[in-house]
């Protein structure tokens, strides 16, 4: 019968990574950890920035939680709003999305401040 003269195999040496293919590995990983970044920082800068006189009343309002002490929180609990506060509640009642987008904004902070006043159980 035949008969076949079997010659070991070489191994095949093994090979460094070309050193022109590291620098275009290393911008394709940084791509693909960047851009998730940007993304997600591009939609929260969108977010915010879109409704200035929202965050500026959102901002004077957790301020004014932040920066009251509870003597002061209590006294004003029972004292009219001005004006200005009764036109920005109204708004407010008036437009859900807007509403929404405050609550998020002021609602851990004054949860916050009530529950350390115990004005919330």
């Amino acid at each position: 019968m035949w008969t076949m003269k079997s010659t070991p195999r070489r191994a095949r040496p093994v090979l460094a990574p070309d050193e022109s293919q590291r620098p275009a590995r290393k911008r394709l990983y940084l791509l693909t950890v960047a851009l998730p970044v940007l993304l997600f920082a591009g939609v929260a800068i969108a977010q915010y920035g879109q409704h200035p006189l929202l965050d500026a009343a959102a901002n004077k309002t957790v301020q004014k939680y932040q920066y009251s002490s509870c003597e002061q929180l209590w006294q004003q609990r029972g004292q009219p709003k001005s004006q200005r506060e009764q036109e920005a509640v109204n708004f407010l009642r008036s437009d859900p999305q807007m509403r929404a987008m405050f609550i998020d904004k002021v609602a851990a902070p004054i949860a916050n401040k009530l529950f350390e006043c115990g004005m919330i159980p």
